[in-house]
Order: structure tokens, then C-alpha cells, then sequence
């Protein structure tokens, strides 16, 4: 029996309490709720950063001509919020052969909600790592003008300098920042065993709010190469890593995860008796 209070789902005997640093889900259907249930965990929702779209104005200073461009990069679902959001308030149609390249399949699903998906040129990683997302960019790299949307202060560092590296003709097109979120009120009302990032910035939130946070008291699980990076260069050694193949999102990771802890502790109490 798994109970929702606020922004958390408790089940009626917690064995592991996780900080998930997004909003929580909007659908009943979530697995975080079946991982909630099956591993007897509390998962706690709490965004540690918030977005906050460029105007129209402040887009416009930065002198790019939207429709100049044959392909447009996505490395989340935000960005594609931001992308349409800006075309539509700049009254700029897409042209239907533009090409979509995005980081993984699950992002690349999301272009559903605002364009014709069978119809256009959308391309994504096998796996959801930059590696797979470059292999597909060197297929198409010759011929194409690509626009890279991200965040005014943070862009994922390995894609731009492989752009770059391989000559590519692109450009950086800012239409959000990331801004830190109170944090407080969550860390200091539950003790965590698990924290999971899904950006650079979020992690850069929690150091900034906590300068000597335990790092080695944590387990982490990070989503993205460009966060995993980032924790192993602050000291963090994350157990728990998405999206790949065989786990293409951070609720089969923690399932995985939390399964095989599971399998050892009950084969350590064995061994005991």
C-alpha cells in the first residue's frame, strides 16, 4: 500500500527514503509509483532547480534566424518547450524538413506533442550517452546547419567541443536559465540514503546550499553523462547510472539498483544463519 503525502510517496514501511531532484509525476501511472511499492521506499520530490524562459526580446539579441537553420538539437524535454514556445510568441513556422536530433528516444517522443512525429526527420542515440548521440551527428554532419538549444548557463560542454572539434556549422541558441531552487526545507526535514541528479546544476544547487555536504555518506544516481561528469568531478561516486540500453530512464536504474541490494542483503543474512 503506497500512500502520497505532498510531494512524496511513502509506502507503509519505509526501507529506503530517495530524493528525486524533479517535480513529481502528474500521472497516476508512474513507475516511480510501482518502485515505491515494491521496495518499501519513500521517494520525495523536490526540484532543485527551476527554468525560466528568455523573452522573445532577449532572444532576438542574440541575432539568430530560426529558419536559417536545417537541424535543431535537444538534449531535454524543457528545451523543446522553450524551442516551440519561442517560435510560436516570434510567429516562426518550422519548416516541415527540418531535422530533429535529440539525445535519446524518450526525448525525442516528446516532439509528438508539437509536431506530425511519422512525417519529420527525427533522429536519437541508441543509448542515451552523447557517444551515441555523436554517431548519429557524423552520419549527417557534411550537410547540415545545426542549432543547439540550451540553457543560457548551461550547455553540455562534450557536445559543443565535438562540434567544434569535427567542424560542424552550428550555433548556440540560449532560450532558458536554470536558476536555483530552495532546497533547505527539504534536505533538513528528511535524512536521505539515495539523491538522484538529473543536471549539472542541480548538483552545483545542493554544493552551493550545503559547501560541506558528506559526499561519501550518499549514494547518487545521476541521468545524463554531462551530470554523471559533474559528480565524479566534485568527488561523487555514483552507483546508479541512466539512461543506456538496458535502463533507459532513472526509475528502472533505481529499481535495478535497489533489486540487487536486495539479492546480496538476503544473501549475507543467509550466510549469517
Amino acid at each position: 500500500m503506497v500512500k502520497s503525502i505532498g510531494n512524496s510517496l511513502v509506502p507503509a514501511k519505509i526501507a529506503t527514503t530517495i530524493l528525486i531532484t524533479q517535480p513529481a509525476p502528474s500521472s497516476e501511472k508512474s513507475p516511480y509509483y510501482d518502485l515505491a511499492k515494491k521496495h518499501n521506499a519513500e521517494l520525495v520530490f523536490h526540484p532543485f532547480i527551476k527554468l525560466e524562459g528568455l523573452s522573445a526580446k532577449e532572444f532576438r539579441k542574440q541575432k539568430i534566424d530560426i529558419a536559417s537553420y536545417s537541424a535543431i538539437v535537444f538534449t531535454s524535454r524543457n528545451a523543446i518547450d522553450h524551442f516551440f514556445r519561442m517560435c510560436e510568441e516570434m510567429k516562426i513556422s518550422v519548416n516541415q524538413d527540418t531535422k530533429y536530433f535529440c539525445i535519446a528516444e524518450a526525448v525525442a517522443l516528446y516532439l509528438q506533442k508539437f509536431i506530425l512525429y511519422r512525417k519529420r526527420k527525427v533522429f536519437f542515440g541508441a543509448d542515451g550517452t552523447n557517444k551515441s548521440l555523436f554517431d548519429v551527428f557524423n552520419k549527417h554532419k557534411e550537410n547540415e546547419k545545426f542549432l543547439y538549444v540550451c540553457s543560457e548557463n548551461q550547455q553540455d560542454s562534450d557536445i559543443v567541443n565535438w562540434l567544434k572539434a569535427n567542424k560542424c556549422d552550428f550555433e548556440l541558441a540560449f532560450m532558458y536559465r536554470t536558476v536555483s531552487n530552495d532546497i533547505k526545507s527539504v534536505m533538513d526535514k528528511h535524512k536521505f540514503d539515495i539523491i538522484c541528479f538529473f543536471t549539472p546544476s542541480g548538483l552545483r544547487c545542493l554544493l552551493d546550499s550545503y559547501p560541506d555536504f558528506p559526499k561519501s555518506n550518499i549514494t547518487t544516481g545521476t541521468f545524463g553523462s554531462g551530470t554523471l561528469k559533474a559528480c565524479i568531478e566534485v568527488g561523487l561516486k555514483p552507483e546508479i547510472v541512466a539512461p543506456s540500453i538496458e535502463v533507459p530512464n532513472m526509475a528502472v536504474a533505481l529499481d535495478s539498483f535497489l533489486s540487487k541490494k536486495e539479492i546480496s542483503k538476503n544473501k549475507t543474512e543467509k550466510s549469517k544463519a
